[in-house]
């Protein structure tokens, strides 16, 4: 099995795919609230109530429907940010939307939540991904990503997802298999002892029904 480099993926037919056709917006059967079982506004609102300012960072933001959304809510009190390989021309009112590989993209400032819905699947290093945003967040911030662990493989091609399942709880990570929902409360500097080898765009649907991609992982101590 021949894996691809992150490069190598930002430029897959599947991965475009995804970030042409994600428009997801704020509520509704298509909405971030029924697929991270939270109301990223409700939760902002009810934390401006003890600060002066909250921040907000989507990963995968698609064409940002649901962050303008919530600015409109929020008010000016709010720093709501997006990033994503293609960002729309047309940026919502309210709204920073930043154009980047996720692989090698960091923030200059840490945020009160960080969502990524449905954004994962087309990601190479999910688990670096989820390792790095834990480390952006609030000393009390929060993070809430859609995860597949079907899409987390060993070198061989077998299921990784016992182990990465575990390697997440043991740093802090709680996962809701009902909703696919991976879950984290507070900045942590995150390591899983698992080393990223490259993606399989290749590996067809996944729960969610759309193509995704497979991310092949050896233990740390391996090789």
């Amino acid at each position: 099995m021949a894996l691809l480099s992150d490069v190598e993926l930002s430029q897959s037919d599947v991965v475009a795919n995804c970030r042409m056709n994600r428009e997801r917006v704020l509520r509704g059967g298509n909405g971030y609230v029924r697929e991270l079982g939270l109301d990223p506004v409700e939760f902002l609102s009810e934390r401006l109530k003890r600060r002066s300012h909250v921040a907000w960072l989507d990963l995968c933001c698609g064409a940002a429907l649901a962050l303008g959304e919530a600015a409109g809510e929020l008010g000016d009190r709010a720093k709501v940010i997006g990033v994503d390989l293609v960002v729309p021309h047309r940026v919502p009112d309210g709204v920073e939307l930043i154009e980047a590989n996720l692989a090698s993209w960091r923030p200059k400032r840490r945020f009160d939540l960080v969502t990524c819905v449905h954004g994962l699947h087309y990601v190479g290093d999910k688990l670096g991904l989820i390792a790095r945003a834990a480390g952006w967040l609030e000393s009390d911030g929060l993070f809430v990503a859609t995860l597949d662990p079907a899409n987390l493989r060993l070198a061989d091609g077998r299921p990784a997802s016992r182990v990465a399942l575990a390697a997440l709880r043991r740093a802090g990570f709680q996962y809701d298999r009902r909703r696919h929902v991976l879950i984290r409360r507070g900045a942590a500097k995150v390591e899983f002892g698992l080393r990223y080898l490259g993606g399989d765009d290749a590996a067809g649907p996944n729960f969610s029904g759309q193509p995704a991609v497979n991310s092949h992982y050896a233990p740390a101590n391996e090789g």
